[in-house]
């Protein structure tokens, strides 16, 4: 077994979840009118290239199948673990440019901030009283942090899972895509959901997972891509910043190019990234550059994430050229979920014997 699944989720688990996401792939070609999605990101920093290949490129996929896709722009939870929320309008502002010039449009998708939406948030409260203090101490995301940052958790980082739930089921989502490391988040929302109904009568469905099988993009470093390793390619830089931080990237003195992350982190880490843009495996771009070495695979994955994501900068930059846009646009998915959450809020008085 893998350990870093062991806490969370076991290796029978994980394959019965393939099996069940392979069914669900199927199912939502068929009937995409059946599912709604709900996903999101926190505004901390530019997305890049792992973000568009882990998560962006589905959910405009799912979008354009015809499943309702709800998309939260997290701004509350960027406090879960630091002391500030630093520039946050500009970090939502530029968030929302990334999703609509990703494809997610605004006419068949909403998007929203968590901040501007109160009732989803009285959601946690009777959602807090169904899990106990143990299961949000066993969540891996509390445990890693709390691991990290030796000291104590504060409130909202303990409670940073059931924050996940009441985003998934204020608006009765029933299908979250997510990698195999989100899918404790998931069922804890399963088992909220399940406990609510079960003591309260039938109000929320309960979601399914849809695991995404994206392999997953390791930085320019060969760590694992993070805003805070500043070892990512941001999906808004220019086609000349992208070119100066591949260039950067150390690589080693061998002639011959091969794939092994292991032992030639950086030349592997360009050889995916540019696999992931041509859409072909890494081996066989190592076999294709052969002998001709660094400077060349430098120079194909320079070509690759530049011309892979030319029409997204372009749309961007039109974007940007009328801040008005960004704002119309999160304005009207802030209504649309303000009308979503109140509904269930009702629901939930009326089911919990509150609506006076």
């Amino acid at each position: 077994m893998n350990p870093l699944l062991s806490a969370s989720v076991s290796a029978a688990s994980l394959e019965n979840t393939r099996q069940l996401s392979r069914h669900l792939s199927r199912d939502v070609v068929e009937h995409s009118e059946n599912y709604r999605v709900l996903t999101g990101d926190r505004p901390t920093g530019a997305l890049h290239l792992g973000h568009y290949f882990g998560s962006l490129a589905e959910r405009v996929r799912l979008q354009d199948l015809g499943v309702e896709v709800v998309v939260v722009i997290a701004d509350y939870q960027v406090i879960t673990d630091r002391g500030s929320a630093g520039d946050i309008q500009n970090q939502v502002y530029g968030l929302a440019l990334d999703y609509l010039a990703a494809g997610l449009d605004p006419e068949r998708s909403s998007i929203f901030t968590h901040s501007a939406v109160p009732a989803l948030n009285q959601l946690m409260l009777p959602f807090l009283s169904l899990i106990t203090e143990a299961e949000l101490h066993r969540n891996p995301t509390v445990k890693a942090e709390a691991a990290a940052s030796g000291q104590a958790l504060s409130g909202l980082l303990l409670s940073y899972p059931v924050h996940q739930a009441a985003d998934i089921l204020f608006c009765k989502g029933n299908l979250v895509p997510v990698g195999k490391d989100n899918l404790p988040h998931v069922e804890l929302t399963r088992t909220i959901a399940r406990r609510f109904n079960e003591r309260y009568g039938e109000v929320f469905p309960v979601p399914q997972a849809l695991l995404t099988e994206t392999p997953e993009l390791p930085g320019l470093d060969g760590r694992k891509m993070s805003k805070s390793h500043r070892n990512s390619i941001p999906l808004r830089l220019s086609a000349d910043e992208t070119a100066e931080l591949i260039r950067k990237t150390p690589t080693d003195s061998r002639r011959r190019i091969s794939y092994d992350p292991q032992a030639r982190p950086g030349v592997s880490a360009l050889l995916d990234t540019a696999a992931v843009c041509l859409g072909i495996s890494p081996q066989v771009l190592a076999e294709q550059i052969g002998d001709a070495g660094a400077g060349r695979l430098k120079q194909l994955a320079t070509e690759a994430v530049n011309e892979r994501f030319a029409p997204f900068r372009a749309r961007r930059r039109l974007l940007a050229e009328d801040p008005g846009t960004v704002r119309q646009v999160l304005a009207r998915g802030n209504a649309q979920a303000n009308d979503q959450a109140d509904c269930t809020l009702a629901q939930v008085r009326t089911a919990m014997g509150m609506d006076y």
